[in-house]
């Protein structure tokens, strides 16, 4: 197995909204905000190669909105999604399997692009995964979530034959590498993958845990739709990565890939920072 970072670039996000309860003075020592409040923040994929699977998870925001969309979210850095999978050796007619964490446009933006007047699966190949509560709870928003879930991200999934559904079986996967963690608390049933590699159990956060500065409990986002079950949901799976070793992957950290945890008379703290690439 090879895994590969995807990065699709940088965007801005109110840092009061990203940190919740959690008071300016105290969260911008970590993730220092801009003028107008605003935190720069990560879209980092992970690819996954093993053997004739070859899985992208998560796809970033994408580059089919209009100009108001994007004045919204300031979408910076050089990275794109097809220059990441370029160096990484691979294209979009690359990948067989596309695993979204959940529907929110930043995580799948990039899976759905404008041709013309159409919109069609950015993947030809792939099949596109997620699981069938969560795709009713994204395709019958909420008012809180609403603006989050986008229906051009969303329908041209089904509308193509190319998405299909996990069983929602705690740890249940299709595939022999990874489990699956479900977590209610940010959006109704988001998926963490839990890879095999290397003697190692590699764990793809999504919006779990955004970024190393979101480790102690009570720094929850503000887009949490359930934020009390975020703390239940974060402080038995950050117990449990402590005690394994588990290898945290950060889609969201604009700085730090990966991170371990551990136990400390504070609670859970960030134990190492480092690049997937350094893992032995």
């Amino acid at each position: 197995m090879n895994l590969h970072v995807i990065n699709t670039g940088f965007f801005k996000l109110d840092g009061g909204a990203m940190f919740g309860v959690v008071p300016k003075s105290i969260w911008q020592k970590t993730n220092p905000a801009d003028e107008r409040n605003l935190c720069n923040w990560a879209m980092r994929c992970l690819l996954v190669e093993d053997g004739n699977t070859l899985m992208l998870i998560d796809n970033g925001l994408g580059n089919k909105h209009d100009e108001k969309f994007f004045s919204h979210y300031y979408l910076n850095g050089t990275d794109s999604l097809d220059g990441s999978l370029k160096q990484a050796g691979f294209s979009t007619d690359d990948v067989t399997d596309m695993f979204l964490s959940h529907l929110h446009f930043d995580h799948c933006g990039g899976g759905i692009k404008r041709v013309g007047d159409k919109l069609m699966p950015a993947f030809s190949k792939a099949k596109y995964w997620s699981n069938e509560d969560h795709w009713q709870w994204a395709t019958q928003p909420n008012a809180r979530e609403k603006a989050s879930f986008l229906k051009e991200n969303i329908l041209p999934m089904q509308e193509s034959g190319q998405l299909h559904f996990i069983k929602e079986k705690e740890g249940s996967s299709p595939f022999d590498f990874m489990d699956i963690f479900y977590a209610s608390g940010h959006t109704d049933k988001m998926m963490i993958p839990k890879i095999k590699y290397k003697n190692h159990t590699i764990c793809f956060m999504a919006d779990l845990l955004p970024s190393v500065g979101h480790i102690p409990l009570p720094y929850v986002m503000g887009y949490d739709t359930r934020p009390l079950i975020t703390l239940e949901e974060k402080a038995a799976f950050l117990n449990e990565a402590a005690d394994n070793q588990y290898i945290l992957f950060l889609e969201h950290d604009p700085v730090n890939e990966c991170c371990t945890v551990q136990r400390t008379e504070k609670g859970i703290r960030v134990d190492k920072t480092f690049a997937l690439k350094e893992i032995i």
